[in-house]
């Protein structure tokens, strides 16, 4: 018996790289042309967020009635395996497969993780739409686990993913490299959230079961196309564990300068600019009366400011600009776009929400790229997926727990504002929202309180490290 896994093993390893899907990198550059088809998983990524995210929390919330709270439970579901991404990037780190890949077999699970989800997805729906005769709890499970396995999905590929892109990047382009996958990750985001808007434009449910359905077989076969021939395989011991324990490699990550500091404004940042993430479309709808088709374009207007974010920062960072301080000057940009969106009810002003959306979206970008630059700057080449791991773990955490703190705060806020309890004043639906908002630029500037030290003292970078779209490898 213990000849067979060998013999196996030696059985794999004799087929010839030309037939596997993800065959030997035989570069040790990395040209442009296939960087842009490793950077569709992010693509795949900004499409199934915008669906979650954007279409299907505004139809569960307003066309289906359920409760901002119950969709932000569902929505924040995957917080349950954010905290897991830094122990997922480590064992990318150190796994060795019988095929020899360390990442490609996380990201390839994680993508059926989400094709999983949103294929149950459509019939949560039915169930709940209450076209069907059978008990609505069974709709209410059906979604929870859908949202769940997407979630967990996305967070597995992007962990994996990025860290895939880091090893097989030249040690200089790491930087670079990685800023051009988050700006795939923002046209996925927005080239979703214009396809779906303009795809259900006339909206029914058998479009949105369509829509539901396409994004999980383009999702898949985006990240097909990405792994494609980009992971070398490991010929000797690929099948055993090597490297230091988790244990050992969070302490050594925790013990470079300022990392915790760090990873507290990354938590702090991302719930203050994700506390409203299914609130901006419901906020549209219901208090500014605008459509399904003009609330999803919304995430297109969102994604289009922080490609503008990344811009900016990109051209800041590559004259030798601290990304602490342009972390902090995203944050202010945030408190303008929160305030904007707050103005927009008493004025009744559905472009001055546009305004505050696209703000919102430029202050997110910088924030993103500018504290991911700076968690770069702490990683060795071997501690890729940890790196990236403990910065996403970081990200998700505060961005799902704030989500469905902002979801509950609106519910009960508005339920007492409409019941007249909080005075005549203030017996409007906004109410809940309004109060959201201003949490969100109260944690604003809890995040620039952290991340303040961090400006002062660490030193300017020297700028012959460019960052900008011109330097990018091939």
């Amino acid at each position: 018996m213990s000849q067979r896994p060998a013999s196996a093993q030696s059985g794999w390893r004799a087929i010839g790289t030309q037939f596997l899907p993800f065959a030997d990198a035989a570069s040790e550059t990395l040209p442009l042309g296939r960087l842009i088809r490793l950077s569709l998983f992010q693509v795949s990524f900004g499409i199934t967020a915008a669906l979650l995210t954007g279409v299907i929390n505004r139809v569960m919330i307003v066309e289906l009635g359920m409760a901002a709270s119950l969709v932000a439970l569902m929505v924040a579901l995957p917080l349950v395996f954010a905290p897991l991404r830094a122990l997922i990037g480590h064992k990318s780190d150190t796994h060795r497969s019988i095929l020899g890949w360390r990442r490609s077999p996380y990201i390839w699970f994680g993508s059926l993780f989400v094709f999983g989800g949103l294929a149950i997805m459509p019939f949560a729906l039915l169930i709940l739409s209450g076209d069907t005769h059978g008990p609505l709890w069974i709709g209410y499970a059906a979604a929870a686990l859908a949202f769940l396995l997407a979630g967990a999905g996305m967070h597995t590929v992007q962990t994996a993913g990025l860290a895939l892109a880091t090893d097989i990047a030249p040690e200089a382009d790491r930087p670079r490299v990685v800023a051009l996958l988050f700006v795939m990750l923002l046209l996925g985001l927005a080239g979703g959230g214009a396809g779906f808007g303009l795809f259900l434009q006339d909206f029914n449910q058998l479009k949105l079961i369509q829509a539901i359905q396409g994004a999980a077989v383009v999702a898949i076969a985006l990240n097909v196309i990405a792994l494609w021939k980009q992971e070398a395989r490991q010929p000797q011991g690929a099948e055993t564990e090597t490297g230091q324990s988790f244990a050992a490699a969070w302490s050594k990550l925790s013990a470079a300068p300022n990392t915790r500091r760090l990873l507290m404004a990354v938590f702090l940042g991302s719930a203050a600019f994700g506390m409203q993430d299914i609130l901006l479309e419901p906020y549209g709808g219901e208090i500014l009366g605008m459509s399904v088709s003009g609330t999803t374009l919304l995430t297109g207007i969102f994604a289009l400011g922080a490609l503008a974010g990344f811009a900016l920062s990109a051209r800041r960072l590559s004259k030798g600009q601290n990304c602490y301080r342009m972390a902090g000057f995203s944050v202010l940009i945030g408190v303008i776009g929160f305030s904007s969106v707050v103005f927009a009810d008493p004025l009744q002003s559905a472009n001055l929400f546009r305004f505050g959306a696209f703000l919102i979206g430029l202050g997110g970008g910088i924030f993103t790229v500018c504290t991911l630059t700076a968690a770069m700057q702490t990683a060795a080449r071997a501690d890729n997926g940890i790196t990236l791991g403990a910065w996403g773990a970081a990200n998700a955490t505060g961005a799902g727990l704030a989500v469905f703190a902002g979801g509950a705060i609106k519910d009960l806020v508005s339920s007492l504002a409409v019941a007249g309890d909080l005075g005549p004043a203030l017996v409007r639906p906004a109410v809940g929202y309004s109060l959201v908002y201003h949490i969100e630029i109260l944690l604003l500037f809890a995040t620039l309180i952290v991340i303040g030290p961090l400006a002062r003292h660490t030193p300017d970078p020297q700028p012959n490290t460019r960052f900008g779209l011109a330097a990018f490898p091939g």
